[in-house]
């Protein structure tokens, strides 16, 4: 089905990721219409069906490409920054996270050692901290 809807939404410039998003927002946003009875979802959904359709088969195609990178590089800086906190997260047993005073660093030093003093390894700053 994914594929399917893929290969539909490919356009003249291939198939780009904004696109595929859209078109789920917009199934989801009239199915949402169809089971709570307000407009407002329908008008939405379909306003960005036809915006869809206008950048599909649009010509500007370095303005379409462009759209498209900067989109891809929003996902990239998401899922970066999901994945630090996951990792923080799996690592809260074993390690503490400071934050630098003077240049906001984040600094991982071992749990269970008492007060200790933290070298931040950006602009050498020194801090103590209880680990």
């Amino acid at each position: 089905m994914k594929e399917k809807l893929r290969q539909f939404m490919q356009g003249r410039n291939g198939a780009d990721e904004l696109s595929s998003v859209s078109s789920i927002v917009v199934i989801v946003l009239l199915l949402l219409s169809l089971f709570t009875r307000w407009s407002i979802f329908y008008i939405l959904g379909l306003a960005l069906m036809i915006y869809m359709y206008f950048r599909m088969f649009s010509r500007n195609i370095a303005k379409r490409r462009a759209e498209n990178q900067k989109f891809l590089n929003l996902r990239y800086n998401a899922v970066v920054a999901w994945n630090k906190k996951k990792n923080q997260f799996a690592q809260r047993k074993t390690h503490r996270f400071f934050k630098c005073p003077s240049c906001k660093q984040k600094v991982r030093v071992p749990k269970g050692r008492g007060k200790i003093c933290i070298t931040c390894p950006k602009c050498k700053t020194e801090f103590i901290k209880k680990s």
